[in-house]
C-alpha cells in the first residue's frame, strides 16, 4: 500500500506543475460552457413543454461538467503508459515490487486529480458571479453537497477503473488511438456529455442507466443541482460501489491474461 501512496503523491505533485496547460484548458472550457448554455437556452425557449431537468439545474450541470472535465472524460490519457506498452518497455514495469494494476490505477487517479485541482477553482469562482442566465447555483442544501462530493469521488474511481480497460486493450490492438476512439465515443455519449441523460429518450435513458459511464458525471452533477433526490443519490452510491468492485476485479483478471501473452523482444 505504501508504494501506491508514494506513486500517487509523486504523480499528483508532478501534475500540479503544469499550470500553463491548465490555464489554456480553463479558457477552452469557459468557451464550451457558454456555447452549450446558449444552445440549451434556445432549445428550452422553443420546447413548448416542461423538461425533466430545469434550465437552472442544467446550467449548474454544464459548469460542473466543465470544471471537473478531467474527472469525467475517457480520452484523458497517460501517454507514458501507452509508450511502455507499444514500445516494449513494459518489462521495466513488471519488475516493480507491486502489482501493475494497482500501480497504474494510483498513477491515473493522481493525474486526473491534479488536473482537476488546477482547473476547477477558477471555473467555479467565475461561474458563481456570471449574469443570471449563465450563473451556477448553489446546491439545495448541505446534505446535497455532501452527497455530491461522495458521488464525485466514487465516480472518479469508477471512471479510472473503466479507463484501465483502454490501456489493457492496447496490449491486444497495439493502437492507442483506436482504443481511445472506441471507448471515448461510446463512453461519453452514455455518460451524458453529448446529450444530458435526463434529456435522452426513455429507451436510450434505460440503456444509459444500465451502463457505468453515467456514474462518474451525470449522477454527481444531478445530485448537486437537486435533480436527483437524497434517496436516489444513496441508491446511486450503492450502484457506484458495486460497479467499482466488478470493474476492478474484471480489470485485474483481464490484465493478468494479457500479461501472460506479452512477448518482449530479447526476453
Amino acid at each position: 500500500m505504501r508504494a501506491y501512496v508514494s506513486i500517487f503523491r509523486m504523480r499528483l505533485l508532478n501534475g500540479l506543475q503544469y499550470r500553463i496547460a491548465a490555464l489554456a484548458g480553463v479558457a477552452t472550457q469557459f468557451f464550451w460552457g457558454f456555447i452549450l448554455i446558449m444552445v440549451y437556452e434556445a432549445f428550452y425557449l422553443n420546447a413548448g413543454k416542461a423538461q425533466p431537468i430545469s434550465m437552472e439545474q442544467l446550467v449548474s450541470y454544464i459548469w460542473l461538467q466543465q470544471a471537473f472535465l478531467v474527472f469525467v472524460i475517457l480520452w484523458y490519457r497517460d501517454g507514458e503508459i501507452f509508450s511502455l506498452i507499444t514500445g516494449g518497455n513494459i518489462s521495466y514495469e513488471l519488475c516493480r515490487p507491486c502489482t501493475l494494476y494497482g500501480f497504474w490505477y494510483a498513477k491515473l487517479i493522481a493525474q486526473r486529480l491534479s488536473g482537476a485541482l488546477l482547473r476547477c477553482s477558477p471555473i467555479l469562482l467565475v461561474a458563481f458571479i456570471l449574469p443570471q442566465s449563465y450563473r451556477m447555483s448553489f446546491p439545495p442544501g448541505p446534505d446535497a453537497f455532501i452527497l455530491f462530493v461522495i458521488t464525485l469521488l466514487l465516480g472518479l474511481l469508477v471512471l479510472v477503473a473503466i479507463s484501465m480497460f483502454i490501456y489493457i486493450s492496447v496490449f491486444i490492438t497495439m493502437s492507442p488511438a483506436g482504443s481511445l476512439l472506441i471507448f471515448g465515443v461510446f463512453g461519453e455519449f452514455f455518460a451524458g456529455k453529448v446529450i444530458p441523460v435526463p434529456l435522452m429518450p426513455s429507451w436510450l435513458k434505460r440503456i444509459a442507466y444500465l451502463l457505468p459511464f453515467r456514474l462518474a458525471s451525470d449522477l454527481p452533477f444531478r445530485v448537486y443541482s437537486g435533480n436527483i433526490s437524497g434517496n436516489e443519490a444513496l441508491a446511486g452510491i450503492v450502484t457506484q460501489v458495486a460497479w467499482l468492485v466488478v470493474l476492478v476485479i474484471l480489470g485485474k483478471i483481464a490484465l493478468d491474461k494479457v500479461l501472460k501473452r506479452v512477448v518482449v523482444q530479447g526476453g
